[in-house]
């Protein structure tokens, strides 16, 4: 096969490519709680772009009467909403259509999570976003933490709320995204001055949603979440690149494990340091096919067993591999992975089995590359 058979793509890889170059694109201003200064910070930057002479437009607009966030209104032009007539109400949604007719550079629709009134052309504002961008157009939107689909359970255990709009995950990993952050006391005193919700309602919500706990809490979640997006980005352009060296960018845990009850040790301290550097964290097991190793025996699965429980009550991802070489194939795991800190026993082998295997643990200080081993010799534990 010559360059060009191998540089040749299919007809559906060329469509979908045609299909990237010509779509919108989408930018997100997330926050972690109502009134963080989503739309602001939305509205601001679509003035700077208008005042550059972009044609900028807002499809939809929820002000919730906060007159700091009307008042980045400015001259940005409105499309105005479509009436649709639901159990004899009147109500209004955005006109997706009108929207597509005017065309223009960029289109302001704001939150993303929202459900449409039945009778509506799409079900969910995002699908009325998704028929804007493939028409070409960008768009700028909002969107809170706690509509994430996959996050659901969890903003219910954080806030005892549950929350019924939300959107597919799949929109925040394919979209620019820009994190509203606020300190939570900063944004428990926003409330109470009545910067975001109406007075009478103030107490409530300061009881509530806006507890500080809480409000901490979905702080550092949606921060991880979009950290977990950057590395997804990251390891995409590395692989692109072909790039094999460890970059640092976040601390990752991997403890080697036996059968050995002793093992054990290494997993609590694997333990702690994941909570320390508040990263994720691995646990692996070796089935070593090499015909001098042990062969495993009930005792000696009970003991991995009881090992691996301990690892999962501890919230490691438990790993289990196969290869006759015990460090090489820890070594292939860890540099897929990425991982910067690796905790393993040193066990005792016979004078035996050194001559013919190696240490290891030897193995791996001479091999890893980016690193930091940290050997917890058995005699100590």
């Amino acid at each position: 096969m010559d360059f060009e058979e191998k540089q040749r793509i299919t007809p559906e890889e060329a469509l979908e490519q045609y299909r990237k170059q010509t779509r919108g694109s989408l930018k997100i201003f997330l926050g972690y709680a109502p009134g963080v200064g989503k739309t602001f910070t939305m509205l601001n930057e679509a003035n700077r772009r208008f005042e550059r002479g972009k044609d900028v437009i807002i499809g939809y607009f929820e002000s919730h009467e906060r007159e700091q966030t009307i008042n980045q209104l400015k001259n940005l032009p409105m499309i105005p909403l479509k009436e649709i007539t639901y159990n004899s109400i009147t109500l209004k949604e955005m006109d997706v259509d009108a929207i597509i007719e005017r065309k223009p550079d960029l289109v302001l629709v704001d939150e993303l999570a929202h459900t449409n009134v039945p009778g509506s052309k799409n079900k969910k504002r995002y699908e009325d976003v998704f028929e804007i961008l493939d028409s070409g157009i960008n768009v700028y939107s909002t969107v809170n933490l706690q509509h994430l689909e996959s996050l659901n359970d969890i903003i219910k255990q954080i806030t005892g709320i549950s929350v019924n709009e939300t959107i597919p995950d799949k929109i925040i990993a394919d979209a620019q995204v820009v994190v509203i952050d606020m300190p939570p006391e900063a944004l428990r005193k926003r409330l109470q001055r009545g910067n975001i919700y109406k007075p009478f309602l103030v107490e409530s919500a300061l009881k509530n949603f806006f507890r500080a706990g809480n409000l901490s809490a979905l702080r550092e979640l949606t921060l991880r979440q979009i950290a977990d997006e950057v590395d997804e980005d990251l390891e995409e352009y590395k692989n692109k690149h072909d790039i094999h060296d460890n970059w640092y960018t976040s601390e990752k845990i991997m403890v080697s494990i036996s059968s050995n009850p002793k093992s054990r040790r290494l997993i609590r301290m694997g333990a702690r340091l994941a909570k320390t550097y508040k990263c994720s964290w691995y646990v692996v097991y070796v089935n070593c096919t090499h015909f001098m190793s042990p062969q495993e025996t009930p005792e000696i699965i009970k003991e991995l067993n009881s090992n691996i429980d301990l690892a999962e009550k501890l919230n490691a991802t438990i790993i289990k591999l196969e290869g006759k070489s015990v460090s090489n194939t820890l070594l292939k795991f860890a540099q897929e992975k990425h991982i910067t800190k690796l905790v393993i026993g040193h066990p005792r082998r016979t004078r035996f089995q050194r001559l013919f295997r190696g240490s290891t643990t030897n193995k791996f200080l001479e091999h890893a590359k980016d690193i930091q081993i940290i050997v917890v010799p058995y005699d100590t534990i």
